[in-house]
């Protein structure tokens, strides 16, 4: 029975360990752009039925309830929570946020799409409106030399006033991809996402229609991670992995004072 116990604790120390990463990692992006934080979800591990409900307790009885024990937990996954983060205005008109549901394209080094909230673009040497990584906006957007009072509408329009002229000249279009499933993307780092088939295809097109949030030029949205409910999850996934340490102290003495009684 304690070794038992002892294998359920540590189940319950590896559950919160986890819980912890996932925490450390929210609270460690609270300043990067467009960042959404996880939620770490549990299930409970097998269990072992040692009397079934219903079964005949005597010749005329039947047991009301079973006795089940359970043989620990696991963490089963990480949801991202795409919430709306906070809009800061920064003034640079290439730095785009996204009011709503949508992600920014952009292509990989190696051709795949990848998706992003974070807006935070620039141009490349060749006038390319770029991550920061270099990755080119999809689809691409180029800017030619000399264009002053470049713009970018609520609909993702590009304008600019370019050399010789003094309307300003549409340069393309910000398109944004939503998915059925956000949460089923793939977070591969550098503010990145890829489609899965938990995420299904993206639906690409205009901001601010069909469901996609609309883009706000000069702002860039800001990591939706509260730093106080983080905090309170943390002490809590504390307080639960020191009850599992406890649990393991408690089942070791079990042990130690049966060993030298018997």
């Amino acid at each position: 029975m304690s070794n038992q116990a002892l294998q359920v604790a540590r189940s319950g120390l590896d559950a919160q360990n986890r819980r912890m990463q996932v925490i450390a990692n929210n609270l460690a992006n609270v300043n990067t752009t467009g960042f959404k934080r996880d939620r770490a979800s549990f299930e409970s591990l097998a269990y072992q039925q040692i009397i079934a409900a219903g079964t005949s307790s005597s010749a005329e009885n039947k047991y009301a309830t079973g006795l089940n024990l359970g043989t620990g937990v696991q963490m089963t996954g990480t949801e991202r929570m795409n919430t709306q983060g906070s809009i800061s205005t920064t003034g640079n008109a290439l730095d785009l946020a996204i009011e709503g549901s949508g992600f920014f394209q952009v292509q990989m080094p190696d051709g795949r799409t990848a998706y992003t909230r974070a807006g935070n673009f620039s141009l490349s040497p060749e006038g390319t409106v770029v991550t920061g990584d270099g990755m080119p906006l999809q689809p691409q957007i180029q800017v030619p030399q000399g264009a002053t009072s470049i713009s970018v509408g609520a609909d993702g329009t590009v304008s600019a006033i370019v050399a010789g002229e003094t309307a300003p000249t549409e340069l393309g279009k910000v398109e944004t991809a939503r998915f059925v499933n956000d949460a089923g993307l793939q977070p591969i780092g550098d503010n990145l996402l890829l489609e899965t088939a938990a995420s299904g295809t993206p639906q690409t097109g205009a901001a601010g229609l069909e469901g996609r949030g609309s883009i706000r030029s000069g702002a860039l949205e800001s990591s939706n991670v509260n730093v106080v409910e983080e905090l309170v999850d943390m002490i809590e996934t504390q307080r639960a992995y020191e009850v599992n340490s406890k649990m393991i102290q408690a089942a070791d003495e079990m042990m130690k004072n049966a060993n030298q009684q018997l």
